[in-house]
């Protein structure tokens, strides 16, 4: 069964219509040979995620997502995806509104567990590519 987990003091998903997120993420990882079993998104403010950062990644900077992989197997997706609401706010008054950018680094999370990186242009160009496509999925889904 495939199930995905919010937690978090912070309540930036309210605007979620959590059953069509699930049906965009199914999707999305059987368009990338993946089966979905578990995501756990962590939404935490930017200090929350800096320690993890420093912690576990040896990074010394704020960033709006960390995906920590916990997958038994290469094609199954179980992860903890740690968001900062503070970064998404901040992003969004460049970017758009909230709730489209809570969801743009909702899915970014997901396209990492299903290979995608961005440290290259080309790479970035691709990920901003299926950010895109998982946007305009999940709207369909939701009647939007």
């Amino acid at each position: 069964m495939s199930q995905i987990v919010y937690f978090g003091k912070r309540n930036p998903i309210a605007f979620l219509q959590k059953d069509q997120f699930l049906s965009a993420i199914i999707k999305i990882c059987q368009e990338h040979h993946k089966t979905l079993h578990r995501i756990s998104y962590v939404i935490v403010s930017d200090e929350k995620l800096l320690e993890i950062n420093q912690t576990h990644l040896e990074h010394d900077y704020y960033t709006d997502i960390i995906t920590f992989d916990l997958s038994d197997t290469p094609n199954s997706i179980d992860a903890e995806i740690y968001i900062s609401s503070d970064r998404v706010k901040e992003n969004a008054k460049i970017l758009g509104s909230e709730g489209t950018e809570m969801l743009r680094v909702m899915f970014h999370g997901v396209l990492h567990l299903c290979g995608f990186n961005d440290h290259s242009e080309p790479e970035k160009k691709a990920m901003r590519e299926q950010e895109a496509h998982c946007l305009n999925l999940y709207h369909r889904l939701a009647g939007q």
